[in-house]
């Protein structure tokens, strides 16, 4: 075992975009990880890279308390389990997953983990996107909360990242005419070619807005990741009794003056919805049925998945940023440690 181990902490809250000095590292003594009665020691491999992460570190009211100064930043990960306490349910070699942190060890109560076993045709890093937290938000806000149907359009903001990339090819097993929306032309031609959007339309493009109009038309289900312009330019285009689902706005996490909507108006003339969601909060009992489905795609092939990796805990705070300025194609990870090799 190592005599020290890595950590990375919130050192200020950024008022707008993350700075370099908004986390820290720490160096700890590995000898202070004591395990108790029902706790496992985890080795950290893989973290995930959120967009919610931008609003864990500001100072506003939601759905989570805020990550305190000082206090390790909070992050959903993969890991090994190392030793276990009296009377735990894992045993050493134990693939789990758990809100750990970034941090290359941590002590975690057993009630905190999950056991995971990659079904054929996944690895365990499936269980940060497809069958994890993105997978599960794609399900269940394009199907539960957006209702889509065949041959309804479906318009994906942010959709070449992780559940932007999800919804869209749920869409289209659904039945729906797809249109995605992104920043590069390299992630258009990743999202037609090799996803099978019918339109992909760069957001970036002088002509984008009358792209926009000729290519939707009219929508019926606008799954919304970015907010700000981009959604009420989806309002302006809705069919009646259109369905919005708010995901996320992560064109305003870094401002502190947000853009106002202009056409809001057309849900009711349209008699839309517009509607949010937390996944973990409102699903998290039906989410065996939705990563059966997921997994089942995974193993046929008809769905597909990119991670973009970035190796090391060190690089973390650099690599956070990179969800904010569409740096990253497909889903953002840091590879902390070597996995042990499945048997």
């Amino acid at each position: 075992m190592p005599k020290t181990y890595s950590q990375i902490v919130l050192r200020e809250r950024p008022i707008a975009d993350i700075l370099p000095n908004t986390f820290e590292s720490e160096t700890k003594a590995f000898d202070e990880l004591n395990v108790g009665k029902s706790q496992a020691l985890v080795q950290v491999t893989y973290l995930s890279l959120d967009p919610a992460m931008r609003g864990w570190i500001g100072n506003t009211r939601s759905y989570l308390l805020p990550v305190k100064i000082g206090e390790v930043m909070r992050g959903l990960g993969l890991g090994v389990v190392v030793t276990v306490g009296e009377g735990s349910k894992f045993k050493k070699g134990d693939l789990v997953s758990g809100r750990f942190g970034w941090t290359e060890y941590t002590v975690a109560d057993d009630n905190t983990l999950e056991k995971i076993s990659p079904p054929p045709g996944s690895t365990s890093l499936d269980f940060l996107n497809t069958l994890g937290m993105p997978g599960m938000t794609a399900y269940f806000g394009l199907h539960d909360v957006g209702q889509l149907k065949a041959g309804e359009t479906l318009v994906v903001s942010g959709a070449a990242g992780a559940v932007g990339s999800l919804v869209c090819q749920l869409g289209k097993r659904t039945g729906a005419r797809v249109i995605g929306i992104a920043g590069t032309a390299d992630k258009c031609a990743w999202l037609k070619n090799d996803l099978g959007v019918d339109e992909a339309l760069n957001y970036k493009s002088p002509a984008f807005r009358e792209d926009f109009e000729k290519a939707i038309g009219y929508l019926d289900v606008y799954f919304d990741n970015v907010g700000g312009e981009m959604l009420d330019l989806a309002l302006s285009r809705l069919n009646q009794k259109a369905r919005v689902v708010l995901c996320g706005a992560i064109s305003a996490y870094n401002t502190s003056q947000p853009r106002g909507l202009v056409y809001y108006q057309n849900l009711i003339f349209q008699r839309a919805k517009m509607q949010g969601f937390l996944v973990r909060a409102d699903y998290a009992d039906q989410y065996p049925r939705a990563v059966k489905e997921m997994a089942a795609g995974l193993a046929d092939g008809s769905i597909q998945c990119k991670f973009h990796i970035v190796e090391g805990l060190q690089n973390a705070p650099n690599a956070l940023p990179m969800l904010f300025s569409g740096a990253n194609l497909g889903k953002l990870v840091v590879k902390v440690s070597d996995e042990p090799p499945r048997l």
